[in-house]
């Protein structure tokens, strides 16, 4: 399901360390060089060339190439050499001091990340900002967000299979009667959405659908321009069809009045090692065009090649 391409016989990391270093020396930087080694190799591989470097050159890796490389080529850069939960770190920490409605990177590390991805990206957290995602979203988010959100990044989901169908049954119940009041912050919503299992919340929303003739999210579109109900609806497709929702999170990234490089760079850096080939398949049946084609066409330079990299492309 990934798109990430690591060559059949990757080089020695001493090797991977001496080239980087090339392509950081003279008078030009050499971008192709830097891509042609960090987005072909994977986490585990990121790793130990941030180790190496760092121990052969006396100089983090992550800043040397600041140094050298800027603007959006560098992030996406940087967010792809990132440990995958000191990357999640990073971008919770940003949309958590920078949070307008409309985030949906908390979403996502809280939704579509394993309850052990998640508890690790908090760990990432206290040890780069020696604080928990917890305080901050709660010191710089107001409202019915952070009365959603507090809790959701809070979570420790049970990760197992087992369902208790009479529950779904109940809770889809309550869903709907919360719902129909247009009580949509109600602490019963937001109890089951930031507490239950992936597999109980399944079970929940099939059994709302054969209770009531309709899935749940079409219910919650009842104010198209809610933001907090558009929140809601992310959260339950993150858990119901993560492609589809990351399909849409690059067609509305890729279309329009300009490019959203920030959800672009976000989608294709934390899922080319998980699911990245399923969102392209997602995305050329809905658009009826390859992913590649639409990335090449609203990207240039060495940013444009780093994505392409990354999603697989020849």
């Amino acid at each position: 399901m990934a798109t990430l391409t690591v060559p059949a016989a990757v080089p020695p990391v001493a090797e991977d360390c001496e080239q980087l270093h090339k392509a950081f020396e003279g008078w030009g930087t050499n971008e192709k060089l830097i891509i042609s080694i960090l987005a072909h190799r994977d986490a585990a591989h990121r790793r130990a060339i941030r180790r190496a470097y760092a121990e052969k050159y006396g100089k983090e890796l992550l800043r040397a190439l600041g140094d050298e490389i800027h603007g959006k080529f560098e992030r996406a850069v940087i967010l792809w050499t990132l440990e995958p939960a000191e990357r999640d770190a990073v971008l919770a920490s940003e949309e958590a001091k920078k949070w307008h409605p409309g985030g949906r990177a908390l979403v996502e590390i809280a939704c579509a990340r394993t309850p052990a991805q998640l508890f690790a990206a908090k760990q990432a957290y206290h040890d780069r900002f020696k604080r928990s995602l917890e305080e901050d979203v709660a010191a710089h988010i107001t409202g019915d967000f952070r009365k959603l959100l507090v809790p959701l990044v809070s979570a420790y989901r049970y990760d197992g299979p087992e369902v208790n169908t009479s529950l779904a049954h109940s809770e889809a119940k309550i869903l709907h009667e919360n719902i129909h009041k247009k009580a949509y912050s109600d602490e019963e919503i937001i109890r089951i959405l930031t507490t239950r299992s992936k597999a109980q919340l399944l079970a929940t929303f099939n059994s709302y659908k054969d209770q009531f003739d309709h899935p749940i999210n079409k219910d919650l579109k009842a104010d198209p321009k809610d933001e907090f109900l558009a929140t809601l609806r992310a959260i339950i497709r993150c858990f119901t069809c993560p492609d589809r929702y990351f399909e849409k999170v690059l067609r509305l990234a890729l279309g329009g009045m300009g490019t959203d490089e920030d959800d672009l760079t976000r989608v294709i850096t934390t899922r080319a090692e998980v699911d990245l080939k399923l969102i392209k398949e997602a995305y050329q049946k809905r658009n009826s065009v390859p992913l590649e084609r639409a990335v090449a066409k609203d990207t240039t330079r060495d940013y444009e090649d780093i994505l392409l990299a990354l999603l697989g492309a020849e």
